[in-house]
């Protein structure tokens, strides 16, 4: 179902855009709208399989992106933009539910709790104001993923940046991923390699409650 925009501003998209439309040669895998994921179940607001961002931080993306390519990579996302709802999700998943079919893969050496108290998960997430990005490099050469030393979501200390536990090749890519980003104008985040936000973020203070959906964009 298609949600109608209202008169909230939390609900107004008209300072986003859909990331593939921005920036073409991205490859989407926005884990939220799967099942594939910590919880195990698609997430609230996941309406379709997209990505989107603030008109200002594609347009960062894009530069980063196109720098990239000349070096022979794309930049492949895991997620973008997230609904304030889906974040009350994870933190109701964490608390009441019981359910922990997912331990093995994303967090295997904590409790469901451990994951909000180190930081993993936060109660307000930078992605809910639109400007935070989780993303990984894909050599276009082989066709795969660059080695992080790590997977997307796995809470961990060995998804932290500056994590030595992992060879000299992983954190070299880890830190060249960084890089590109920080040139972009994007601040990465300490305890995931893969996440990063807008510096000059336009809404800093605001969390969105409209869906992940392009068609709602549009509306």
């Amino acid at each position: 179902m298609v949600t109608t925009p209202s008169t909230d501003p939390l609900m107004d998209p008209s300072g986003f855009v859909v990331l593939a439309e921005q920036v073409p040669q991205i490859v989407q895998e926005i884990r939220y709208y799967s099942t594939f994921n910590f919880i195990g179940e698609r997430v609230d607001g996941y309406e379709e399989p997209c990505a989107l961002l603030t008109r200002e931080a594609a347009r960062a993306l894009k530069s980063v992106s196109n720098e990239l390519a000349v070096q022979g990579y794309r930049l492949k996302v895991f997620d973008a933009y997230r609904p304030a709802c889906a974040v009350r999700q994870f933190i109701f998943w964490g608390i009441e539910d019981q359910d922990v079919r997912m331990k093995p893969y994303f967090y295997p050496d904590l409790e469901k709790q451990e994951i909000f108290q180190k930081g993993y998960i936060a109660k307000r997430s930078s992605h809910s104001r639109g400007s935070a990005v989780d993303l990984t490099l894909l050599d276009m050469r082989t066709g795969k993923e660059v080695d992080m030393g790590g997977p997307f979501d796995l809470f961990s200390e060995r998804s932290h940046p500056s994590f030595r536990g992992i060879t000299d090749r992983q954190y070299e890519n880890r830190m060249f991923l960084q890089s590109a980003m920080a040139r972009g104008g994007f601040l990465p985040l300490d305890c995931e390699w893969w996440h990063f936000c807008l510096k000059d973020e336009p809404f800093p203070d605001r969390y969105f409650e409209f869906p992940v959906s392009s068609a709602y964009l549009r509306k």
